[in-house]
C-alpha cells in the first residue's frame, strides 16, 4: 500500500492548491503523508526523498511536464489531474480524483511508461546547457528574424539543411502538443519513435519525418544565426549562436505515468479534439 505521496498543484493557480490541501487531509485521515507544494520554477522547486511513492500533479500538461523534468527519472510514478485546461496527459479528471485514489492507494492502477528526449546544447566544444523533456525540444526564430538555416544529422549522416521558422523534435507523448499546430502526426504514446517536423519550410517539400529511438539528432545553427532559440518544453529557454549545435537523443530513463482507470487514449482523443 501507498504510505508516502507528493502533491503538486499549478502555480499561482487557487482552485488546484484548494484541490491538493483537501486531497492532503483526505489522505491523512487514511493514515497516509503527503507532501503538498506549488510547482517552482527551477532552482525553487523541492527535492523529493527516497520515500516518495507517489507524485499526483493537479494543474495542467504544462505543470506535469515540469513535474516529469525535475522528477521523472527518478522512476517515481506520476498520476497528472486536469484542473482546467486542455490537458492530454493529464489524464484523470478533478471530479475522478478520488475514486481513482482509492485503487491507487491499493496499487490497483496501471503505469505506462513515456519516452524523455536528452538534450545537449554545445558551444566552441563546451557542454553549455543539458535538459530532459517530455514533449519536444523547439529551435526557432525569435519575433524579427528571417528564415533560419539548421543543419541537421542523424547519427552524424547528413539529413538536410532545414530553411524555415524554426524545427521541433517531438517524442511520441508531445505529438499532440507543438507538433500537433505545425501539422506533424498524432504517433502513439508508448511506440519508440522521434518525430523531426519543419515550422513553415521555406521548401514545401520538406515534410515531417518518423525516426527510430536509437538515433542522435543534431542541429548546428549556420554562421549567420541570430536571434535564435531553444526552449525545452516550452517552459526553459536559451539563446543560441552560430555554430552552436543541438545534440538530441532518447533519455537513459522513461518517465512513469498512471493510466486513466476510466478513459483509453483514443477516448481521449475523441474527447480533446472533439471528433465524431
Amino acid at each position: 500500500m501507498i504510505q508516502q505521496l507528493a502533491i503538486i498543484t499549478k502555480k499561482h493557480k487557487s482552485d488546484a492548491y484548494q484541490a491538493g490541501a483537501e486531497l492532503q487531509s483526505w489522505l491523512a485521515a487514511r493514515g497516509r503523508k503527503a507532501l503538498l507544494f506549488e510547482n517552482e520554477p527551477e532552482p525553487a522547486i523541492p527535492s523529493l526523498t527516497a520515500d516518495i511513492e507517489l507524485i499526483v500533479v493537479l494543474g495542467g500538461d504544462g505543470t506535469l511536464l515540469s513535474a516529469a523534468r525535475h522528477y521523472g527519472q527518478q522512476g517515481i510514478p506520476i498520476l497528472g489531474v486536469n484542473v482546467g485546461g486542455l490537458g492530454f496527459i493529464t489524464e484523470i479528471a478533478l471530479q475522478e480524483l478520488y475514486p481513482v485514489m482509492e485503487q491507487v492507494l491499493v496499487h490497483d492502477f496501471v503505469i505506462e511508461k513515456r519516452m524523455l528526449l536528452a538534450a545537449t546544447v554545445v558551444r566552441a566544444g563546451q557542454k553549455l546547457e543539458q535538459q530532459c523533456v517530455l514533449n519536444d525540444v523547439v529551435i526557432n526564430k525569435g519575433a524579427l528574424a528571417r528564415i533560419v538555416e539548421l543543419d541537421t544529422f542523424i547519427d552524424d549522416q547528413y539529413l538536410t539543411t532545414y530553411r524555415a521558422d524554426g524545427l521541433i523534435v517531438s517524442t511520441p507523448t508531445g505529438s499532440t502538443a507543438y507538433t500537433l499546430a505545425a501539422g506533424g502526426p498524432i504517433v502513439y504514446p508508448t511506440l519508440k519513435t522521434i518525430t523531426l517536423i519543419p515550422i513553415c519550410p521555406f521548401a514545401l517539400t520538406n515534410r515531417p519525418i518518423i525516426l527510430p529511438d536509437q538515433v542522435t539528432i543534431t542541429v548546428t545553427m549556420d554562421t549567420k544565426s541570430r536571434d535564435v532559440y531553444v526552449t525545452f518544453d516550452g517552459q526553459i529557454g536559451l539563446a543560441l549562436q552560430p555554430q552552436d549545435r543541438v545534440e538530441i537523443r532518447k533519455a537513459a530513463r522513461s518517465i512513469r505515468l498512471v493510466k486513466s482507470p476510466s478513459k483509453s487514449y483514443f477516448e481521449i482523443l475523441r474527447t480533446k479534439l472533439r471528433w465524431g
